[in-house]
């Protein structure tokens, strides 16, 4: 008998394990966002009121605007958005802020014109985005707090993995990648370890190995994991993953199934139950059709916009770079592109002119990991305004006349040399799916402090995962970093 069918049959558990609650952080962080939320609702329709109806205004409207505030908060609650599974992690929190606003008052435009109740629609139209950005923002502003309390290793969701040694090995690098997320592995329950070993090393970080499959209930009391995330595991079986959420559902502890494929988008997973089965389906990636159309045009009136709008600074910098050393303004450098066409990118020239002919003699300095992409945080040979302008990304203007070309995009993969692509292996090649762009996930997310294994890791993310929505997402973290000058040199 297993120590899971133990747990099933006979009510003995350990006592600290019987009954446990949610983690304390989780329970103060959703009371703080509840304060703030009523704060800023009652805010936000009491200035509505004033607004519309003036400071000395008759009163009779008051009862209407406290209807409203318990109304909006009743939505946030119904709409759980500020469950611990949503608060603090991806956009699934902003979008059910949203859906419980726009509900409330499409529903109220609708009851008032069905009714024909007397509902001032000049007072909705001032409360509605007044509060509903207001609780965006507040809620934003509590995110930032909880990702400085998780890189301290506070408020963090403690996880037991249970699976076979490579499998978990491979969660624990995904969960711990982004600190931002809150996942802190604790232990380890697999099957495969061998007798000798009571720990695996991930990262640079010793793991613990609890037990195996049938000891995770154990593992859980001494670990004090609140989650438990099991990935690729033949030996639990059907059977016993059932049995294990049986038995962990009495004490608050959260089960969670890894799918096993990693770097994909949740857009692109999608639940389609099969008989008793919960079949996930992974979507293709989409390159063509409307997708590709408007991502094309989307190219366009960004890359015109901002040659517009950059005109005097790029004036600027074409002279500065002209009158500070010999050479032409633009470097042009052949790269490789979509379906791997090779074409010329322009950026301003940074480097003195013979840069090249000196690169030999620095390979042995080269900061970047892996060996196939070379950096050096001192080049001797970028120019006194080149140091500047690649700090501030600003030597990559040009590179919109390469948009315009429909050579790049304005997001995409980083554009490699020919060098660079003659070493890819079957999967790498995968980059070339799509455009290069001027911006992209390596460059919000690390740039020139990036391992090649890393550069190519979110280059292939975006590549699988591509949508218009993570376009701006990753254009408004990239005007985060370059003013930052975040991983620049």
């Amino acid at each position: 008998m297993t120590s899971i069918d133990r747990e099933l049959r006979a009510p003995s558990v350990p006592g600290s394990l019987r009954g446990r609650s949610r983690t304390a952080w989780q329970n103060h962080y959703s009371r703080r966002l509840a304060v703030s939320d009523t704060l800023v609702v009652t805010a936000s329709l009491l200035a509505a009121h004033f607004i519309r109806f003036g400071a000395t205004a008759d009163t009779g409207y008051l009862p209407v605007t406290a209807a409203l505030v318990l109304g909006w908060l009743g939505a946030l609650v119904v709409f759980r958005s500020r469950s611990p599974r949503v608060v603090g992690a991806g956009p699934e929190e902003y979008r059910l802020v949203l859906s419980a606003s726009f509900r409330l008052f499409g529903l109220l435009a609708f009851g008032s014109l069905l009714l024909q109740m007397p509902v001032a629609r000049g007072y909705l139209a001032i409360a509605f985005p007044l509060g509903t950005i207001g609780l965006l923002v507040t809620r934003r502003a509590w995110r930032k707090h909880l990702v400085r309390e998780r890189r301290r290793g506070r408020s963090v969701t403690s996880v037991l993995v249970v699976g076979s040694t490579d499998a978990a090995v491979g969660l624990i690098g995904s969960l711990e990648r982004d600190r931002r997320a809150g996942y802190h592995v604790v232990g380890i329950c697999t099957h495969d370890a061998s007798g000798t070993d009571d720990f695996v090393t991930v990262s640079g970080r010793s793991v613990p190995i609890l037990g195996d499959e049938n000891s995770v209930l154990d593992a859980v009391h001494i670990s004090g994991a609140d989650t438990v995330a099991v990935t690729a595991t033949e030996h639990l079986g059907p059977v016993g993953l059932r049995k294990l959420l049986w038995a962990l559902e009495p004490h608050d502890v959260d089960l969670v199934v890894a799918p096993g494929v990693v770097d994909t988008a949740a857009s692109r997973l999608v639940l389609r139950p099969a008989a008793d089965l919960p079949l996930i389906t992974v979507e293709k990636p989409q390159y063509d059709g409307a997708s590709k159309f408007a991502k094309s045009a989307f190219d366009v009136v960004f890359a015109l916009g901002a040659l517009l709008l950059m005109a005097p600074v790029i004036a600027v910098i074409a002279v500065a770079v002209k009158c500070t050393s010999k050479g032409p303004v633009f470097h042009r450098s052949e790269r490789v592109g979509l379906d791997g066409v090779p074409f010329e990118m322009i950026k301003f020239r940074s480097m003195v002119v013979d840069a090249e002919v000196h690169l030999e003699a620095l390979l042995s300095q080269n900061d970047s990991d892996g060996g196939v992409l070379f950096k050096m945080r001192d080049d001797p040979r970028v120019t006194t305004v080149g140091k500047i302008i690649r700090r501030l990304s600003l030597d990559e203007l040009p590179q919109f006349l390469n948009v315009l070309k429909r050579q790049m995009s304005v997001v995409g993969p980083r554009p490699p040399l020919r060098r660079e692509v003659d070493t890819y292996d079957t999967d790498v090649r995968r980059r070339l799916l799509v455009k290069p762009g001027i911006t992209g996930l390596w460059q919000v997310s690390g740039r020139s402090d990036l391992s090649w294994e890393e550069s190519v890791r979110l280059d292939l993310s975006y590549v699988e995962n591509w949508s218009m929505s993570q376009d701006l997402l990753i254009i408004a973290r990239t005007i985060r970093a370059v003013t930052t000058s975040e991983g620049a040199y």
